[in-house]
C-alpha cells in the first residue's frame, strides 16, 4: 500500500520525467544538440548536457506550476552542485574544453506554457 507522502513523491517524480522530456525536445527543435543527459557524479547532476554551435549548455531543468516558482528553486548551493557535475563532465569530455563556450543555463516549465530558456542564467565557477 502506498502513503498519501509516497504517492505525491511518485507524482512529482513523474511530472519532473515529462518535463525534462519536453525539455530536451524543445532544445532539439531550437537546433541543439544533446550530448548527455542525467549526468551524475557525487555531490551533483546535470539534467541536460546540449551543445549548440561554438556553446555547451549545462541546463537545469525545473518544472512547476509556474514559471517563477521554477526559477527560483534553481539556489546558489543548486548552482554549485551543477558546477561541480559540469566540470566532471569535461574531464571526461576533453573535446569540451578546446574552443568551446561552457555556460549554465535555465529552463522552466509551467504546466501548460512553453518552456522558458534563459542562456547563461548562472555561472559554472570551476574550482581549482
Amino acid at each position: 500500500m502506498t502513503t498519501l507522502r509516497e504517492g505525491h513523491r511518485i507524482a512529482a517524480r513523474a511530472f519532473g520525467q515529462r518535463g525534462e522530456d519536453r525539455a530536451a525536445a524543445w532544445l532539439e527543435a531550437q537546433g541543439y544538440k544533446i550530448l548527455a543527459r542525467k549526468f551524475t557524479i557525487r555531490g551533483g547532476e546535470i539534467d541536460i548536457i546540449a551543445q549548440a554551435g561554438d556553446a555547451i549548455a549545462f541546463v537545469e531543468v525545473k518544472a512547476r506550476g509556474r514559471v517563477e516558482a521554477a526559477l527560483a528553486s534553481i539556489t546558489p548551493a543548486k548552482q554549485r552542485r551543477i558546477a561541480r557535475a559540469a566540470a566532471a563532465w569535461v574531464t571526461q569530455n576533453p573535446f569540451a574544453a578546446d574552443g568551446f563556450a561552457l555556460r549554465g543555463d535555465a529552463l522552466a516549465l509551467d504546466e501548460t506554457g512553453a518552456p522558458l530558456h534563459i542562456e547563461n542564467a548562472f555561472a559554472l565557477e570551476f574550482e581549482e
